[in-house]
């Protein structure tokens, strides 16, 4: 019979230690910590075992955050006979680690030395981990050249010996200095190869703060779903793992994500749940850093004085911590605060002070030049405005353009989009009404425009050659653009002869309403027979105002912004004479910016009438099933054009390399008959479903932006077409931009899951009327008033109106 205690002398010191660092580098911080306490306790006989668990024990500690407690259990000298071994190097390491996290970096660099001789003499395979304590230590100290060259070091070591462990920490420590410089697409990249190793091996803790990294990057690259679900694992885990220090730091990023997206309430209650656990650890540096988001979202919500305390609180621990970066950023907010309460002056010395400092970022820049715009706007002295107004758009298309990969210059906008949305209403109170509409063109579909080759520079000259009423003349058609903004929106309506501003409700009015009526359109009820009391206001609201200057009849063309993206302006519920569809009315189609459709205005003459038609693909598994009606339309449009004039890869050959192999840029008209899948994620993930051929069965939207077009149309008949995620001045992106973006004149997509029956009518009718010479426009509003007009179910939207074309190059 044994007592209580047995079980624990029962294991060998040696097999307790492993069991302990095991459960530390799976991310059991509290059961790694009771085994090193355990083993501590049952191993005083043996100085070399009990040193190994204090040790473990300490390094656990500063993981958590726990750095006073660490430095406790090391504060006695190791036994001479210990000082050239393991612990010897472990403790020095962790020494270093916690000093730097209270900021006594002579004390870390001393350690951190010693720690490198020790390994080098007498334990090289602990060379790697010390070089990770020196590029930690490095990162603390602002030293980022010197960071990337130790992280750089362990990466090598952990990579030639295996240490996977290691090397998915050294990953993840790249991605942090890639971070730190500002590099987020490439720290994306780290994070990535980090969490594939992390998660392979069980390593909950390094999964967990590479998951809150990568979630912060993802933030930086305007990718606020991305972001805010990777944070919020993050920061269940920190919580599951007790990693004290942690938890507040994705609570912080959380509320940011949560303010951006302006439920300032939730984000007032991040920073003060991680305010809470900042002061219990006494860890100034995330305390002042919520102090000043609290500040913020305070200001936001008119609570001046409350906002004044806490900056003024922040900025004391900012100072005390040494923490200039962060100072620019209190200082920069200080400044607003004062321009709210009418202190121009203090205004202006704050903001001038951030753009001066060396150490402010393009972010700091931008925000402080347009603190310092909006001054001289509330003081009247117009010209000065409009000239930093100028500035700061520089410098975030100079930031903006910096970023190497598409997909994440696509979710830039979304965090600079307020200045450019400050700057037009500058210019509309000032009655500049065509020149607030080329701000607003500057920010619209940058990526794609500036990959097609039409703009290189969004910012130098933004009044120069733009002519939107010339636009509207070559193209025979009226042109309605909208932007959505907090306090109000606007409408420009461009004709050939003038440029007419009404201003709108602000897009918390007007969102809603469009998710109301998408979600009638898609119903079982007809809205047209119900009145529908949405899709009677939206008229009212987005077409009325400009109902005046377009004649029954008129082509008009749409450039959306924010909601609108997701509604078909043809289902909008017109009141006269009776009641009825303004398809009835206009002939509509949609674009993404001005200047695609100043170049298609200008477009080399068509290529010779061709067809690539791709599609009744083989079922790749039971997720995407056959199309009972794809062969059947695939046969329709084939009688349209000759067979020496079209290439048909259907059935098993209808495969994503029968597509990217096919010469695409040879055809006039390109058609798709299949499954699609839209990415809310990643929409460069967007597909269409083809045949499988190996393991490939999905033609990607980022696969198709590598082949150029030349297509008068390209058309996919497929569910989603267009995308379901939709980017700040990009607009929706999916398989619809993919085609534009490699150069296709017009896409025809769809909004919505298309039916199987009518769909094959509206396109037989579709290229019936192309066939005779009809334009894309007209021939696609004429299928449409056919199914409207059929007088069965399919006059209801829900067949017809999913489908819409979008004008490219």
């Amino acid at each position: 019979m044994t007592c209580g205690c047995g079980h624990s002398l029962r294991s060998s010191p040696e097999k307790k230690y492993q069991e302990a660092r095991l459960k530390f580098e799976h991310g059991d911080l509290v059961g790694a910590t009771a085994e090193a306490d355990d083993g501590l306790r049952h191993s005083q006989s043996s100085p070399e075992w009990a040193w190994r668990f204090r040790v473990l024990e300490a390094e656990v500690f500063a993981w958590r955050g726990l750095s006073n407690d660490s430095l406790g259990l090391l504060s006695e000298p190791l036994p001479a006979g210990l000082a050239d071994g393991d612990s010897a190097i472990r403790k020095e390491l962790v020494e270093s680690f916690a000093d730097g996290l209270q900021r006594r970096f002579d004390e870390a660099g001393r350690h951190s030395a010693q720690a490198l001789q020790i390994a080098e003499v007498h334990e090289p395979a602990l060379v790697g981990e010390v070089y990770l304590g020196r590029g930690t230590l490095a990162v603390m100290q602002g030293d980022i050249p010197g960071a990337k060259l130790a992280f750089r070091r362990s990466l090598h070591l952990a990579r030639q010996s295996d240490q996977s462990f290691l090397a998915a920490r050294a990953l993840g420590s790249l991605g942090l200095v890639a971070m730190d410089e500002g590099h987020f697409d490439e720290s994306i990249d780290w994070y990535a190869q980090s969490l594939e190793i992390s998660r392979s091996l069980d390593e909950h803790i390094v999964t967990e703060k590479t998951l809150g990294n990568m979630g912060w990057s993802y933030y930086q690259m305007g990718d606020l779903d991305r972001a805010f679900s990777l944070t919020s694992e993050a920061r269940v885990s920190a919580q599951q793992l007790n990693v004290n220090s942690d938890e507040p730091l994705w609570l912080r990023n959380m509320g940011l994500i949560e303010e951006v997206r302006r439920s300032y309430g939730a984000a007032a209650q991040d920073y003060l749940q991680a305010l809470n656990l900042t002061s219990r650890m006494k860890n100034n540096v995330v305390a002042g850093e919520c102090l000043h988001n609290l500040a913020i979202v305070e200001l936001k919500s008119g609570q001046y004085e409350q906002a004044e305390r806490h900056v003024r609180e922040a900025l004391a621990l900012e100072r005390a911590n040494n923490d200039r970066p962060m100072e620019l950023y209190s200082i920069t907010t200080e400044g607003y605060i004062a321009a709210a309460k009418g202190d121009y002056a203090r205004a202006e010395a704050d903001l001038r002070e951030v753009i001066r400092d060396k150490d402010s970022d393009s972010s700091l820049q931008w925000q402080s030049e347009l603190g310092i715009a909006k001054v001289f706007a509330e003081e009247k002295q117009w010209a000065k405005a409009d000239a930093y107004f100028k500035k700061g758009m520089a410098t975030i298309e100079a930031a903006r353009s910096s970023i190497q990969r598409e997909e994440f210059r696509l979710t830039f906008m979304s965090r600079t989009i307020e200045y450019y949305e400050a700057y037009i209403n500058f210019l509309n109170s000032r009655r500049q009404t065509e020149e607030a509409m080329n701000v607003a063109e500057l920010s619209r579909a940058q990526t794609l425009v500036e990959g097609m080759g039409f703009r290189s520079s969004l910012a130098t000259s933004p009044f120069e050659n733009f002519h939107p009423r010339q636009i509207a003349k070559s193209l025979s058609t009226s042109i309605l653009s909208y932007w959505l903004g907090v306090d109000h929106s606007y409408l420009w309506v461009v004709g050939p002869e003038r440029v007419e501003l009404f201003t709108l409700p602000a897009a918390a009015e007007i969102d809603p309403l469009v998710q109301a009526y998408r979600q009638a359109l898609l119903g079982s009820r007809d809205v047209l027979e119900t009145q529908s009391a949405a899709g009677r206001k939206l008229y009212d609201l987005l077409v009325a105002p400009a109902a005046k200057m377009i004649p029954k009849g008129a082509r008009v063309t749409i450039l959306p912004d924010g909601s609108l993206y997701g509604l078909n302006f043809e289902t909008l519920l017109a009141p006269s004479p009776q009641l009825h569809y303004w398809i009835e009315d206009v002939d509509v189609s949609y674009a993404n910016s001005l200047t695609l459709l100043a170049a298609g205005a200008s477009r080399r003459p068509a290529l010779a009438k061709k067809l690539l038609l791709v599609g009744d693909p083989v079922s790749p598994d039971a997720e995407f099933p056959k199309l009972p009606q794809a062969a059947a339309e695939m046969s329709e449009i084939e009688n349209y054009f000759p067979a020496a004039e079209r290439t048909v890869f259907s059935g098993a050959e209808a495969t994503p390399d029968s597509y990217l192999k096919g010469e695409p840029a040879g055809f006039s008209y390109i058609h798709f008959v299949a499954h699609g899948t839209a990415s809310r994620t990643s929409p460069l993930d967007s597909a269409v479903i083809l045949s499988r051929q190996g393991d490939d069965y999905k033609l990607y939207a980022r696969d198709i932006i590598q082949h150029p077009l030349r297509a008068d149309l390209v058309t996919i008949s497929a569910c989603h077409g267009e995308g379901v995620r939709t980017y700040s001045g990009e607009g929706l992106v999916g398989l619809s931009w993919a085609f534009l973006r490699a150069g296709a004149h017009g896409v025809i997509a769809a909004l919505w899951e298309v039916n199987d029956n009518s769909t094959p009518q509206l396109m037989d009718h579709l290229y019936s009327e192309i066939a005779k010479g009809v334009p894309t426009d007209a021939a696609l509003r004429d299928a449409k008033l056919a199914l409207l007009h059929s007088g069965g179910i399919y006059r209801r939207p829900f067949y017809w109106a999913p489908f819409e074309l979008y004008r490219g190059s």
